[in-house]
């Protein structure tokens, strides 16, 4: 039973939690396009891979898969969840499981405004957005939004090209220098993540583990607090439910008010899993048992409230004289 992790980059919790969780009983490959993606030295074995989008990158992944005995496939960076997912039946023939959501989930998460629509359309809470300035302006005469506002790419990710504009001049000229770009409400409540597990073989929701993000950098959460709200995890529960979501997902979302507003969701380990796994949510035990053929049991022990995160820098160093065939299997 062989784990392998797509596009690792900086994850390198995430690989020694998922080695651990499979010592004596599987192996973790990690690949990357970068010889420098620090992420790539914890695993057991690791393969510089071309980039996801040059011609013949899956048919590179699908011989790892062989020559590994892979038994599971995820990947770590939003673009590729989409290409794994379509592929799901080609994983399939060689005897691999793609651990997590289906394409269209994939593809409507990955873009905001395809998000919005459909949480709109399910009468869910929702930050206001606007893919027209023609829109946006309406909105705004008819007080309906008020600045500031956040311009975005529609399919952005890890917060580049995100601005605040506190003028129209501003948020016009953002909007209109940008490719595909969305005008979003600024929350002025506190933003909240949520890592969740759907369990690939009963299809439940089994495990969610929330908390107060205190410090944001670059997308990521820097620092948070760990909570616990029966309310929130019904409403969380029923959103994944609608959607179909499948395997580990991220959620992002505001409380202003006493409500709940969804803003994002990544069906895939957030920057801030960490936080969980270290107040005892192990996710990595949720996906081997599911590989197995094992369905898990819906968490019920409760994890350590007020428990604080602060990441902080690691380095690591690598003998860039010593050939990459040297390396392959350290």
């Amino acid at each position: 039973m062989n784990l392998l992790i797509l596009s690792c980059g900086t994850r390198d919790k995430v690989v020694q939690y998922f080695r651990k969780t499979f010592e004596g009983e599987g192996r973790i490959i990690c690949t990357d396009c970068s010889p420098y993606a620090p992420a790539l030295y914890e695993a057991d074995a690791h393969y510089i891979v071309p980039r996801i989008t040059e011609p013949g990158y899956l048919e590179v992944i699908y011989e790892i898969c062989r020559k590994e005995s892979i038994t599971g496939v995820l990947s770590l960076i939003d673009p590729e969840l989409s290409l794994i997912a379509a592929h799901k039946e080609q994983f399939a023939a060689l005897g691999v499981t793609v651990i997590g959501s289906e394409y269209a989930l994939c593809e409507r998460t990955l873009n905001k405004w395809e998000l919005y629509c459909w949480m709109k359309e399910h009468k869910y809470p929702c930050v206001k957005t606007y893919v027209s300035l023609e829109e946006f302006r309406r909105a705004l005469d008819q007080g309906e939004i008020a600045f500031p506002v956040f311009v975005k790419p529609m399919k952005g990710s890890a917060s580049i090209q995100i601005a605040k504009a506190q003028d129209w001049e501003t948020a016009a000229f953002l909007f209109s220098h940008g490719e595909q770009m969305i005008i979003q409400e600024y929350m002025t409540g506190q933003e909240i993540g949520a890592d969740v597990y759907i369990d690939l073989v009963s299809g439940e929701v089994v495990s969610i583990f929330t908390k107060k993000k205190l410090v944001m950098r670059a997308g990521e959460t820097d620092k948070a607090i760990s909570f616990f709200d029966e309310n929130l995890n019904n409403q969380i529960t029923q959103f994944v439910r609608e959607n179909g979501f499948a395997g580990q997902i991220d959620i992002d979302l505001f409380v202003q008010d006493g409500v709940y507003y969804f803003s994002e969701v990544n069906p895939r380990f957030g920057g801030g899993y960490p936080h969980a796994y270290a107040c005892g949510v192990d996710h990595m035990t949720l996906i081997k048992n599911n590989l197995l053929g094992i369905a898990n049991p819906i968490r019920t022990t409760p994890y350590p409230e007020n428990q604080v995160m602060m990441k902080y820098c690691e380095i690591m160093l690598l003998d860039a004289t010593k050939p990459e065939k040297e390396r392959q299997y350290e």
